[in-house]
């Protein structure tokens, strides 16, 4: 296994800028997602690490060795598609053993009848055979060796496609959106599985995704992705709770981050109508925008005395219940969509739709007019408070 080092990357197709000087450090035996939204180059990246598209600057270094100049076969890496890319009319096991096959016997040793008597190509392909057995098991793939792809299910397949990749030894894993074909349920269990099978290996997996709930799950790091730039490289928890762009809040997080636009006024902020004691610094501009995620309000009716100093008014336009929470969702002025607060069902049951109610936070985020973090505020004649802490 190896470390994996992408400095300056940049691509173009014709007059379009995929890339923009992509820089990445993935430790070895990391796992790591790209996500973002479609578009925004994670897949070409992928690719180019591959060796399948070749970068208009940058470098690529596996280990200590610079692998630019060389093919995909000679990268020592191994990579598993979106759509399986199965050989159908194959078996599970020689699906598994075709890159063996390729590898460790000659010319002579493949022809489909005298193969096999070819001095030497018994004794390899025991050794073959011995490789696949050994990547089978735990991917639950034993009982099904002799099955072609077309008698698999969803899962199935991805798990053999899996199993080809692994059992190359490579190292370096690269994941393109693996799970994007299997329905709800299933993907649950596959994720679970690639994060356990990564902690079985140790290896350094690369994994492309749009889905957040992927990305957030099973890496150690995720690099989010947008128009071709890396916005943020960091452990999950600390690109939900620290975000470096406000692009990086709205994406990660389900439901989205609400966002409440903010004008500046005589000891602090004036947001929908209301007075916030926050204190910014200058970098934030006239106009800020503050951001609070869901589970940071506290929900009551209109008129009930808050204990925290940020408050909003609205009313209460919606409920979704998800079984364990229920989402209200708040109309509020000057605020263009509705306010999303997540609150206990018990609770959201006391709640009339369409009665007045209060938001609170003490939690807040707060980015200038463009976007950028601002990285520290203080609730004036309030105990002092880390914008991203609370």
């Amino acid at each position: 296994m190896a470390r994996l080092t992408l400095t300056g990357i940049r691509k173009s197709f014709g007059a379009t800028a995929v890339l923009h000087d992509v820089a990445l450090d993935i430790h070895d035996g990391e796992f790591v997602s790209l996500v973002g939204p479609s578009g925004c180059g994670k897949t070409t990246l992928l690719r180019i690490v591959a060796g399948l598209d070749h970068a208009d600057q940058g470098r690529i270094a596996i280990g200590d060795t610079v692998v630019d100049a060389l093919p995909p076969k000679a990268r020592d890496i191994a990579m598993v598609f979106q759509s399986y890319a199965l050989y159908p009319y194959m078996t599970v096991r020689q699906n598994l053993a075709l890159p063996l096959v390729m590898r460790r016997l000659s010319r002579a040793q493949r022809l489909p009848l005298l193969g096999r008597w070819w001095p030497g190509a018994g004794a390899r392909r025991a050794a073959i055979d011995a490789e696949v057995q050994r990547v089978a098991a735990p991917l639950g793939l034993a009982p099904l060796l002799d099955r072609r792809p077309a008698q698999l299910s969803g899962g199935q397949r991805q798990r053999v496609a899996l199993g080809r990749a692994m059992v190359r030894q490579p190292q370096v894993f690269l994941m393109d959106e693996p799970l994007s074909n299997l329905d709800a349920k299933l993907r649950v269990a596959t994720r679970t599985e690639i994060a356990q099978l990564h902690r079985r290996l140790e290896a350094t997996f690369v994994y492309v995704t749009h889905d957040q709930v992927e990305a957030m799950t099973m890496s150690d790091r995720v690099a989010l992705m947008m128009d071709g730039r890396v916005l943020q490289f960091a452990p999950p928890q600390h690109i939900y709770d620290d975000p470096a762009d406000l692009r990086v809040a709205q994406f990660i997080g389900t439901p989205q981050i609400n966002t409440l636009p903010a004008t500046r006024d005589e000891g602090g902020l004036t947001v929908a109508g209301r007075h916030w004691p926050l204190a910014l610094p200058p970098e934030a501009g006239a106009r800020p925008q503050l951001a609070v995620r869901p589970e940071w309000w506290t929900v009551q009716p209109a008129g009930t005395p808050q204990a925290r100093p940020g408050v909003v008014e609205g009313t209460l336009a919606h409920q979704e219940l998800l079984g364990a929470e229920t989402l209200l969702h708040v109309r509020v002025d000057s605020v263009a969509e509705t306010v999303v607060a997540r609150v206990d069902p018990a609770q959201a049951r006391t709640l009339a739709l369409g009665a007045p109610v209060s938001l609170a936070t003490a939690r807040v985020l707060a980015f200038d007019a463009a976007g950028h973090r601002v990285p520290q505020a203080e609730w004036m004649g309030v105990r002092r408070l880390a914008v991203a802490h609370g």
